[in-house]
């Protein structure tokens, strides 16, 4: 058997926000989610490509069926399901995308336990919050610190694409929150 080599995750480009250390954000022109579901399938298809590779796991705790149709459109691995019902904590996955709040654990330093516990060495957890307020991606950053992940990139999804040469008034729907593991085996903290 095959031993399998784990990558890092992606390096990202696009503008710097204030943090420790900066963090990159990046606009995604995609649709705003339907009522009730998490992402649109731009969306889905964006995440997919952008943050694994062929034959990663991938761990969708989203509202909607378009992660799981961008998963099987790239043929990517999947563990689709409801986290009420199966634990999900004995997968090793490369993605975790999850709406916010998750339904399980309540708690969100638990989540992000349960989240570091189930990724491969430099995979992500990707964080999908609706856009406007200014509290909570700070509050869900600083859970997923404690629990010993870093902060890679914030993207901002709006229906409009930015223009060069023009102020464009974005549209913005959605901040998505990317966290990951360290490829680093020391055991030390992530973030």
């Amino acid at each position: 058997m095959t031993e399998r080599k784990h990558q890092q995750a992606p390096v990202p480009v696009g503008d710097m926000v204030s943090g420790d250390p900066p963090v990159p954000i990046t606009v995604w022109p995609v649709s705003a989610p339907m009522r009730g579901e998490s992402m649109s399938n731009a969306m889905g298809v964006r995440l997919v490509h952008n943050l694994t590779h062929p034959s990663d796991l991938i761990i969708d705790l989203t509202a909607g069926p378009q992660l799981a149709r961008a998963i099987i459109a790239a043929q990517r691995r999947s563990h689709l399901q409801d986290t009420r019902t199966v634990s999900w904590d004995w997968h090793t996955a490369t993605l975790i995308v999850t709406g916010w709040p998750p339904s399980e654990p309540a708690h969100p330093g638990e989540f992000f336990n349960r989240c570091r516990t189930s990724l491969v060495p430099g995979g992500c957890v990707a964080v999908l919050l609706p856009h406007g307020d200014v509290v909570l991606p700070v509050d869900v950053i600083a859970a997923a610190k404690k629990a010993g992940l870093a902060y890679l990139q914030h993207i901002v999804a709006a229906d409009r694409p930015p223009r060069r040469g023009q102020q464009t008034q974005l549209d913005i729907h959605t901040d998505v929150l990317i966290m990951t593991r360290s490829a680093t085996q020391n055991g030390g903290s992530d973030g």
